[in-house]
């Protein structure tokens, strides 16, 4: 599948001034650049070490923002990219520019990183290796705490000016034991005051359940908590703070967030080519659908200036192995993400999860 091969392999650029227009670092997908292929928007690394030495090329765009896609320099499609929107050229009334508030995510979905600090990012031995949260407000590309005033601004425009119509809160790890839900329910309110607009709200599994009846009543549609990766080995070594939380705390937040939020408006982050086997993701998969938890199963990316960003990346037959089965699961438990409020397994940008669904 040409989607699910540009996700793992990467994508270079003819044109610098397009790879000008993607995000480098931050939370969530990096080094991405949206691409509309047949249609649909997917999020394909160009600024990895992998997309430096892809077979994929795309083209110089033509007079109407095409492309010409070719690989090993034999043409094979012809792709587009998104337009800048038109959020990014305003400013607050203090004069922060609105694209380090909050930004586009594939072409309909807007993303923001409500705290850009996390108690785990400034420890090396509690640090996700993977991660890179810290590298866009230390490049002055965002700013450390968005309030409840500035979202809502800026989502109210986005919606306007630009036919938004999700948006995704993630944020870093605050040191409370909400794990950020109080953060998010003000987050949520403030938006939702002001703009009709789908919310999922990501954190940690707090202390106590009872934050997602909060979480619920600010507004908040749907909620991700992110196991990322699985086997208590990987856990380990890959994020060796984030693994002191034990996956079966994950599965009790779960079962306590479904009964909130609903089946299906629950999901997870898994991602692929960090270690966990094959057998590993589609195993864990399978108990988180029996529990009504959607999982969004994502290649890994190797981000620049990360310990990671040399990693080797999951094949295209890897990622296609594990999808496949996951996607079935998905349609005979009809637990699909077309069905899903908000979120990124609503968005499917980052994964081609959603074409096996079919």
């Amino acid at each position: 599948m040409l989607s699910t091969e540009l996700q793992t392999l990467g994508l270079r650029l003819e044109d610098p001034s397009v790879g000008a227009q993607s995000r480098r670092g931050g939370a969530g997908p990096s080094d991405h650049k949206a691409v509309v292929i047949d249609g649909e928007t997917v999020m394909v690394p160009v600024h990895t070490h992998t997309a430096w030495e892809s077979p994929f090329v795309a083209g110089r765009p033509d007079a109407n923002g095409k492309s010409e896609l070719r690989k090993h320099g034999i043409p094979i499609a012809v792709i587009d990219f998104p337009r800048q929107p038109r959020f990014y050229g305003l400013t607050t009334a203090e004069g922060v520019p609105y694209e380090k508030i909050a930004t586009l995510h594939s072409s309909d979905v807007l993303a923001t990183t409500v705290l850009q600090t996390c108690i785990r990012y400034e420890s090396r031995n509690k640090t996700c290796k993977f991660c890179s949260i810290g590298q866009s407000l230390a490049a002055g590309r965002t700013v450390e705490r968005k309030t409840p005033q500035q979202l809502a601004e800026v989502a109210k425009a986005a919606v306007e000016l630009d036919g938004v119509k999700q948006m995704v809160m993630t944020t870093g790890t605050p040191a409370t034991p909400d794990r950020g839900a109080a953060i998010m329910a003000e987050s949520v309110r403030a938006v939702k005051a002001v703009v009709d607009l789908p919310i999922q709200v990501q954190i940690e599994p707090p202390d106590r359940f009872e934050w997602f009846d909060v979480l619920k009543r600010s507004g908040a549609d749907t909620l991700g908590m992110h196991l990322e990766v699985i086997s208590d080995e990987v856990r380990k070594l890959m994020m060796p703070g984030k693994a002191t939380v034990p996956v079966s705390y994950y599965m009790d937040a779960f079962d306590a967030a479904v009964e909130v939020f609903g089946r299906g408006q629950v999901s997870t982050y898994m991602i692929a080519g960090l270690g966990d086997t094959q057998s590993d993701i589609v195993d864990m998969c399978r108990v988180l659908i029996q529990r009504g938890v959607y999982p969004f199963v994502v290649p890994f990316v190797p981000i620049a200036g990360t310990p990671m960003e040399s990693h080797p990346v999951p094949t295209a037959q890897f990622m296609q192995e594990v999808l496949k089965p996951v996607g079935a699961m998905l349609r005979e438990a009809d637990l699909l993400s077309k069905d899903m409020k908000a979120g990124c397994g609503k968005c499917g940008a980052c994964s081609t999860l959603k074409t096996f669904e079919a």
